[in-house]
């Protein structure tokens, strides 16, 4: 937030109580209105001040836990030298205006001091509310940054294992295969770990996916076919790290896997309205609903870093009949790397 944003605020929550004082005054003492407002303005002016200083010291005085006496008595003493400043500021103030010393005490000098330490303790709670609200924010924060680490940590080995679990299946029969299969699983190591971000382009993910089908066409030959269309413009679109790899290898596993049969898998994205929409179909084996969500980490880990991310922004819907394949659908807020 900028500074002079920071101003408009301060200045912006002002008006209101010089709004209300310049009413009292036309009420109770008859005052006109724009001798009304101009007084009541330059009294504002001069609380909004000091206001600023009192905001700088509940920097200086974190609120305790537990309360402590000594908490309240500086501030006891503070709201009392704030009460005396403001009256001597206003009274500087009105003998520069008419010229000569002057004393401003209003309705009576017990009542101006009360009013003073009213002031102070109104900013002194907003100062120490606003810290409490950044500081819960920035503890949300680290929660959801720790979040989102624990499942990226989680979502790594999910699908390494079964990437070296290919490899080691082709071992005894193909050895030559199984070496190119190693020589690829290296290169979607160094792609996975070489890039700590939580969100890259849709057009980085597909590099890291396209290693992954590199690995699986060893495995499965002429059994996997991939057919993948990316509308205009969407591959620079921000999706999260491995959330296409995580559909690519559900449909793999559901869709190829079980099948003799040749199994196609279509990858596809457009943009609708405001969100991009990854599609991930296949014309496999399919699978029961509730074995999608029980057979791995993959999907629901996906949905937990959605929410995180995007809150209820993102979805994550899949679709599929045993027999008659698996469609995935994600959605997500349209936002390019020039937006960041």
């Amino acid at each position: 937030m900028g500074r002079a944003w920071i101003w408009v605020q301060w200045l912006i929550g002002w008006l209101p109580v010089a709004a209300l004082f310049a009413v009292l005054m036309m009420t109770v003492h008859g005052a006109g209105i724009h001798e009304a407002l101009h007084y009541s303005l330059r009294l504002m002016a001069t609380a909004a001040v000091l206001g600023l200083v009192v905001h700088r010291a509940t920097a200086r005085l974190p609120w305790p836990h537990p309360m402590r006496l000594a908490f309240i008595a500086k501030h006891a003493v503070g709201a009392a030298l704030y009460a005396v400043a403001w009256v001597g500021s206003n009274s500087l103030v009105e003998s520069l205006r008419v010229g000569h010393a002057v004393i401003v005490i209003g309705p009576g000098l017990s009542a101006y001091l009360v009013t003073g330490i009213w002031f102070y303790v109104m900013i002194a709670g907003v100062a120490y509310a606003q810290r409490a609200a950044a500081r819960n924010a920035e503890l949300e924060a680290l929660q959801a940054r720790s979040q989102l680490a624990a499942l990226r940590a989680q979502l790594h080995p999910h699908f390494l294992f079964n990437a070296l679990h290919t490899v080691v299946q082709l071992i005894p029969l193909d050895p030559e295969r199984a070496t190119r299969a190693a020589e690829q699983l290296a290169a979607l190591l160094r792609a996975s770990f070489d890039n700590p971000r939580e969100q890259v382009t849709l057009r980085e993910e597909w590099k890291v996916v396209q290693l992954y089908l590199d690995i699986e066409a060893i495995r499965f030959g002429e059994r996997l076919r991939i057919d993948a269309e990316f509308g205009p413009g969407t591959q620079e679109e921000l999706v999260p790290s491995f959330a296409l790899q995580t559909l690519v290898e559900n449909a793999v596993r559901h869709g190829a896997a079980p099948r003799v049969e040749a199994t196609t898998i279509r990858i596809g994205s457009r943009a609708e309205a405001q969100e991009l929409l990854v599609v991930v179909e296949d014309d496999g084996m399919g699978a029961e609903p509730a074995a999608l969500e029980t057979g791995g980490t993959g999907l629901r880990r996906l949905r937990e870093r959605l929410g995180w991310l995007y809150g209820s922004g993102a979805s994550l819907n899949v679709k599929t009949t045993p027999g008659h394949g698996l469609r995935a659908e994600l959605r997500l807020p349209l936002k390019s790397p020039e937006d960041e």
